[in-house]
């Protein structure tokens, strides 16, 4: 399935190469938009299937991430599963009920935290933070790609399962 995964992020050109600035502000000549893979139908149903694959024997009570990249990752495995999803907000809302969480978690909960590239884990770090905050437990963080720019070492204590790597990617 990872190969397949990998022929689709060319096809689809979701890797491109050229001078780029990052989320994170660093500058790279490779840049990967999962988006174009995440939102493709054959690329959501195939991302869903190995991160079920990849918790499987876990206890998982939630899945979801930082709004946007881990957004249309969340829903796929939500609809290939029995697991309910979440939505981290990149900040509280100002109206309503000021959530900074939506949808389905809650204390005690054991979630998996999901994001489309893992550069330096900061996204992540995010959604765990506000998970953590509300008594969520993380068991686990996926990636779509690690860039392997220090995301692994940022992500350590949360067992960091990339499904692919930025080494896999170009070899």
């Amino acid at each position: 399935m990872k190969a397949e995964l990998k022929k689709l992020l060319f096809s689809t050109g979701a890797v491109k190469t050229g001078d780029f600035t990052l989320s994170s502000g660093k500058k790279s000549n490779l840049y990967v938009d999962c988006r174009k893979v995440t939102l493709h139908p054959q690329g959501a149903k195939l991302i869903a299937k190995i991160i079920l694959e990849k918790i499987k024997g876990l206890k998982v009570e939630a899945i979801g991430g930082l709004t946007l990249g881990a957004d249309p990752i969340t829903s796929s495995v939500v609809a290939l599963s029995d697991i309910p999803g979440f939505i981290v907000r990149k900040k509280a809302k100002e109206h309503g009920t000021g959530q900074k969480i939506e949808g389905l978690i809650d204390k005690g909960w054991h979630v998996v935290i999901v994001e489309d590239v893992a550069t330096t884990g900061g996204s992540a770090l995010q959604a765990i933070e506000a998970v953590e905050a509300i008594g969520a437990k993380v068991v686990k963080v996926i990636s779509v790609v690690d860039r392997e720019e220090g995301g692994a070492d940022a992500l350590k204590n949360y067992n960091f399962d990339p499904i692919l790597t930025k080494s896999e990617l170009l070899a």
